[in-house]
């Protein structure tokens, strides 16, 4: 990553505030920590901790690619975390001393992705298990930070190890599974190796995705939506059920409980308490979307359940009833824009769906829904009344949108542009907005009588733009990777400046006395400009997928930048306004 090290060499860094996101599809991607008091979960490349009580987060920062898995030790000392990587180079397994919030190890032996860790039940040992193209285990003395000895996960080429799961009490027992592979494995530290026993499930055949174990049967949830249960010291198949009903789209994820209940998540959304003898269903819930997640809170009276609609809810093993206490978008965020003038909410746009967010509190206050349609961009109205969306649906459009107390009604459409539409603005006086498109035109529109006036043209697919606050030029950026100042009267470029070194610019915006502006891109920084002298003042690192809109709050105290992974992040802006 020479590119991003000599980009941010020597420049200032931002402070991160608060994240909006979650990654639901990080398998058993959320943990509760012993403490009790602690979410700890993965958005792109960051570890976020999450205090229950009042949500007040923290953050691991260290991995360079997006975080694949995360594990938790018994006693609460540590937490390990794995990450892909790009093809050729070998991924990171970050071991985190929980009470420091700092780097204790970093781990380095697979090759591209890092699918399983899995801690010992005294905290000596940590195992990983590496993705498709490494298909080796590992096991770490978590004291000394050295391997002490690995192994191929299946016995065979053609089985794939997808999980892996330590014994409850024994540090020298563990369980891997997947897809042809059911194996137990004893560690024998003298000989610095391991050796695995292969589970015998007779004629049935199936890929195991989940495991969880009390150490006398491990219960292996499967693709095909069944359990098996297989005795872990002999490592024969005792039951498989439900028999009748099975779990549509797959079992994806088990917990075992205390009472000896297990709690069961479908890639289907069921959620479900069920009889470990007969996997009979005790009680039943439908989330939205497949379950990714069960974290037990203590003992499992409480227990908390993550989906990949990047949503988490919140149970009591009484009830089994849904609490949903986070929503997030579960894929990539289009734009971003703060209201006018209260520097209280924003809005955000993904795929079908627009979103109202109060700027302190990660909570979504209102969510607009159009099926069938891609929403690219948006904006409010000067009044707080309004939004205005960029639209695809087989054609391009321009709607204008109003706010109402009960909901909201589709005012025009306008369609000029002849590829998606990347972007708008509006004019303080809501009479004017401008456009970009990855046609290569920015067009700039009379929104009383929705028309368009003045076009301007580049030999790039516009990605962002916006206007100075005085209205008489706009900035705009693009695939170019330039960032270019022209003038909004007669479409005269006037400066060129050099956005970014590797990857195009999506996200761009100024502040409201027009010193500074904000750009994020495909490099995943974050990039505060001075707009005179046209050079970075400070930089932010903590996306982990490309930045795709970036916004300045009309009193220069909090930046908000969105990108690919469904992350949003809230920074503090290092240039208040002076008074």
């Amino acid at each position: 990553f020479p590119t991003m090290a000599l980009e941010t060499h020597g420049v200032p860094q931002l402070e991160l505030e608060s994240v909006i996101g979650f990654n639901g599809r990080v398998f058993s991607g959320l943990r509760v920590h012993p403490d009790r008091e602690h979410l700890i979960y993965p958005l792109g490349c960051t570890v976020i901790l999450k205090r229950i009580k009042d949500g007040k987060q923290e953050f691991l920062q260290g991995h360079t690619n997006n975080v694949s898995c995360i594990a938790v030790s018994k006693h609460g000392s540590y937490i390990a975390s794995g990450q892909v990587n790009y093809m050729g180079f070998k991924a990171t397994v970050i071991i985190w001393d929980y009470a420091q919030r700092t780097i204790y190890a970093q781990l380095l032996l697979h090759k591209a992705k890092v699918e399983a860790l899995a801690f010992s039940p005294n905290d000596k040992y940590l195992v990983s298990l590496g993705g498709q193209d490494d298909g080796s285990i590992v096991v770490w003395n978590i004291e000394t930070k050295q391997a002490i000895c690995g192994s191929p996960a299946s016995a065979h080429s053609a089985g794939h190890c997808l999980t892996v799961q330590y014994s409850n009490t024994n540090d020298n027992i563990f369980v891997s599974a997947g897809s042809g592979t059911l194996r137990v494995w004893e560690l024998d530290l003298v000989n610095r190796k391991i050796r695995p026993t292969e589970c015998q499930t007779g004629k049935l055949k199936r890929i195991v995705k989940c495991i969880s174990e009390d150490d006398q049967f491990i219960y292996c949830g499967t693709t095909s939506g069944d359990i098996m249960k297989i005795n872990l010291k002999t490592g024969l198949l005792g039951e498989c059920g439900p028999v009748k009903t099975k779990y549509s789209l797959g079992v994806s994820v088990l917990r075992i409980l205390k009472s000896g209940n297990l709690l069961v998540g479908s890639g289907s959304g069921t959620f479900t308490l069920c009889s470990s003898t007969n996997f009979k269903t005790i009680k039943e819930v439908q989330l939205e979307k497949g379950v990714t997640s069960i974290a037990l809170r203590g003992e499992g009276q409480q227990f908390f359940v993550g989906t990949e609609a990047a949503q988490m809810y919140r149970f009591n093993y009484e009830d089994h009833k849904a609490e949903l206490i986070s929503t997030s978008h579960n894929s990539a965020v289009k734009d971003v824009v703060i209201c006018f003038g209260t520097s209280e909410l924003f809005a955000t746009c993904s795929e079908e769906d627009i979103r109202l967010w109060h700027i302190d509190k990660p909570k979504e206050l209102l969510r607009i829904t159009v099926p069938n349609m891609t929403c690219n961009s948006l904006d409010f109205m000067a009044d707080g009344h309004s939004i205005i969306s960029g639209e695809n649906q087989g054609e391009i459009s321009v709607r204008v949108w109003e706010l109402q107390p009960r909901g909201h009604r589709l005012l025009e459409t306008m369609k000029e542009h002849k590829a998606t539409v990347t972007c708008i603005k509006i004019k303080s006086d809501d009479k004017e907005c401008v456009t970009a498109s990855s046609d290569g035109a920015c067009i700039i529109w009379d929104i009383v009588r929705f028309v368009s006036l003045q076009m301007v043209i580049a030999n790039t697919l516009f990605r962002t733009l916006c206007y100075h606050p005085e209205e008489y030029q706009i900035i705009t950026s693009g695939t170019d990777r330039k960032v270019s100042y022209w003038d909004v009267y007669d479409g005269c470029a006037i400066r060129e400046l050099e956005g970014s070194q590797s990857g195009a610019i999506n996200g761009l915006h100024i502040s409201q006395d027009g010193k500074h502006f904000v750009t994020g891109g495909d490099d995943k920084l974050v990039k505060v400009w001075d707009y005179m002298e046209g050079v970075v003042t400070h930089i932010g690192i903590a996306h982990g997928g490309s930045i795709t809109s970036i916004r300045l709050c009309s009193n220069n105290k909090t930046l908000i930048s969105t990108s690919a992974d469904g992350a949003i992040l809230r920074w503090k802006f290092p240039h208040p306004l002076s008074s």
